[in-house]
């Protein structure tokens, strides 16, 4: 089971990954764009700057969640590093637990905050719900609260994750 368990943690990463990069894609094509018709043409689009907003929030929640699957968030190792073995692995429960408030917090609080504006649009896509907006907000505590379950039952993602297939090259 804990095999299964990983392996769709695997899946739900790369998952993770494309989504937040496929928009940073976008907002890196959009803005330029949006510059270029607003001083170049003159003639500003409207759509561009919320377009990259839009963006952002998925980006920022759903690959936040990728990031902490991969231990590349910033973390400050030197106090963990600095206490016996015993106190380390209280820290670390503390972080998850920490942690899994956090996600739940996202998870609650985004789910609400997406009824409450389900019914509002943006004014730049009238027939996009402000709701669906912010749908990465509780989807990215969904995420990270099972990339915690996964730390805290099994550890860290063995070394033939996909997460492990982008590390730096041994120089010779």
């Amino acid at each position: 089971m804990k095999q299964s368990y990983q392996k769709l943690m695997e899946w739900l990463y790369l998952a993770c990954i494309v989504l937040s990069g496929t928009a940073l894609v976008v907002i890196t094509l959009i803005i330029p764009l949006g510059v270029f018709m607003r001083y170049a043409m003159n003639d500003p689009l409207s759509w561009p700057e919320p377009a990259s907003v839009v963006m952002m929030v998925m980006f920022s929640f759903i690959g936040g969640a990728a990031v902490y699957r991969a231990n590349a968030q910033i973390a400050v190792e030197a106090l963990l590093k600095a206490v016996g073995p015993k106190a380390q692995v209280g820290m670390t429960w503390g972080v998850h637990a920490c942690m899994a408030l956090t996600a739940l917090f996202m998870l609650g609080y985004g789910v609400h905050l997406c009824e409450l504006t389900w019914y509002n649009t943006m004014a730049e896509f009238p027939d996009l719900r402000v709701g669906i907006v912010y749908m990465p907000i509780p989807v990215g505590g969904l995420l990270t609260f099972l990339f915690l379950v996964e730390k805290a039952w099994i550890g860290d993602p063995p070394k033939t994750d996909v997460m492990y297939s982008d590390q730096a090259a041994e120089l010779e």
